[in-house]
């Protein structure tokens, strides 16, 4: 999955998979999407990551074992 937002800060990256971490104002998120899309990928053994470069969106790769 892509998009063509404004990217994601190094300095949060590697933040984003954990439980709680939000960037969106008190009350507009919980923090909890990705943390629990990493869990369940995870869980199935496959990979997420995110590819990014803060100002030109980013791309999030989720690789699954074949079965």
């Amino acid at each position: 999955m892509s998009d063509n937002g404004p990217g994601i800060p190094p300095e949060i990256k590697d933040k984003i998979f954990q439980p709680i971490f939000t960037t969106l104002p008190t009350g507009q998120g919980t923090g909890l999407g990705l943390s629990l899309s990493y869990d369940i990928v995870k869980a199935q053994g496959g990979t997420i990551r995110v590819e990014t470069l803060e100002g030109n969106g980013c791309t999030f790769v989720i690789e699954l074992p074949n079965a």
